[in-house]
């Protein structure tokens, strides 16, 4: 439930954060300007970090000269007390080139106070309204087209000024490039120890595939053998067929002696 309008009025006009010159800003944008890399049939986009800078809820709210141009996400917003919240400007793939790669293309960033607890789809349709008796901050961004090679000259040259300006980052980058070479031995070390345990336990599947096939080879034999030395055993245990030979007798007729005289 918002709190009424009158109440808002009331804590506005003791609070010292709201100041009409803007001294004490109730957000602060980084960067202070929008950079796009410019190339023809491609997106570019650029982050917008708005920070909070109060103990109330601001909400905020982007607007621009070109809004067919640029998609804002989110272009309505609420951020908590000392927190920060992200936008992402992105250009549309432009067609072609502007004359001598200047835009004139502006944003402007709009924030107010709003009632703790107060969620974005909460706000009113006014609450950016100027004619509201609600005070309302405005900050101006320009934008500029680069190239990519320009980009990349300039990253590299913040990156070297970055370097000379904070040794102790590049001792601590260092120190994290040794504590990555360290593991990245480790995991190697521990990848050879693995195929080591994979090699033996392969050789020991095959140590054991040859005995169980020698022993099923030796029961084989020692099978065969007794089948062999029983079979040669009945062979000669049974008795050998004696051949029978058949035998005739003549009757022998008795001999007659007529006419001979046996002396006595």
């Amino acid at each position: 439930m918002l709190v009424p309008r009158v109440k808002i009025i009331q804590v506005l006009a003791v609070d010292p954060v709201m100041t009409a010159d803007g001294s004490n800003p109730l957000i602060s944008v980084q960067p202070n300007a929008l950079k796009f890399v410019f190339e023809l049939e491609k997106p570019s986009f650029c982050d917008l970090k708005v920070v909070n800078n109060t103990e109330h809820y601001v909400a905020f709210k982007v607007k621009t000269t070109s809004p067919k141009k640029y998609f804002v996400r989110p272009n309505t917003g609420v951020v908590q007390p000392w927190d920060s919240s992200v936008i992402r400007v992105t250009l549309q793939a432009p067609r072609e080139y502007p004359p001598d790669m200047q835009c004139k293309d502006k944003f402007l960033l709009q924030s107010t106070i709003v009632p703790p607890n107060t969620d974005v789809d909460d706000l009113p349709a006014d609450t950016f309204n100027k004619e509201s008796t609600k005070e309302i901050q405005e900050c101006k961004l320009k934008v500029f087209y680069v190239t990519p090679s320009s980009r990349g000259n300039s990253e590299d040259e913040g990156f070297k000024s970055y370097s000379d300006q904070a040794p102790d980052s590049n001792s601590a980058v260092q120190q994290l490039k040794d504590e990555r070479d360290a593991a990245v031995r480790q995991t190697l070390q521990l990848q050879q120890e693995l195929d080591f345990l994979k090699r033996r336990r392969h050789r020991r599947n095959d140590t054991g595939f040859s005995l169980k096939f020698a022993l099923i080879v030796g029961l084989i034999g020692i099978m065969v053998g007794l089948l062999l030395n029983f079979s040669f055993s009945s062979s000669l245990s049974s008795p050998a067929a004696v051949p029978t030979v058949e035998t005739t007798t003549s009757p022998v007729e008795p001999s007659t002696t007529e006419g001979i005289e046996t002396p006595l």
